[in-house]
């Protein structure tokens, strides 16, 4: 195990954005509104539009990919969360919070003021996670995939007002 870092995937990784984000819904079916079924026959060219429509990062550690997330803009100062995901061996050593800090500094950059996220209920973790970085409940719900009974909540981020960026602590 090497030192974890992030950076942005590039349209030409789609092969690699494939690959993890396959890893992921094999991981961790319950945690997505997609399913694996339905992305392993999605086509080149969708994995490349994928990765231009949206700010993809990717965790390496030791050059081995380990984990994932997405930041796509929603409206003009607004963007949502997506696609948080860590490889089981990675967990419990900062990726998240890697990539979480990450996704926020460019949102910030960018002017993004709101940040939205879903998170499964019962997924105390993630709660846990993101509440570190200035998410809160919002209260709104709504099923994890439609005309299931699973249900995700809302989570809410707004930019720091004071001129910094995102600079969450991570945990020692």
């Amino acid at each position: 195990m090497g030192m974890i870092s992030v950076r942005p995937f590039e349209t030409g990784d789609w092969a690699l954005y494939r690959a993890v984000r396959l890893a992921a819904l094999a991981d961790a079916p319950e945690a997505f509104g997609s399913t694996l079924e339905r992305e392993q026959v999605f086509t080149e060219e969708k994995w490349r539009e994928r990765l231009a429509e949206r700010n993809q990062f990717l965790a390496e550690d030791g050059g081995q990919a380990c984990g994932l997330i997405g930041i796509v803009p929603t409206g003009p100062r607004t963007a949502d969360l997506v696609s948080m995901w860590v490889a089981p061996a990675a967990r419990g050593r900062g990726a998240a919070d890697l990539l979480v800090v990450r996704a926020l500094r460019w949102a910030d950059a960018g002017g993004i003021a709101y940040v939205e996220l879903w998170v499964t209920e019962g997924n105390d973790r993630a709660e846990r996670l993101y509440a570190r970085h200035g998410f809160h409940r919002t209260g709104r719900v709504q099923p994890v995939r439609e005309g299931e009974s699973r249900l995700e909540f809302a989570m809410k981020r707004r930019a720091p007002t004071d001129g910094s960026k995102a600079t969450a602590q991570l945990p020692n």
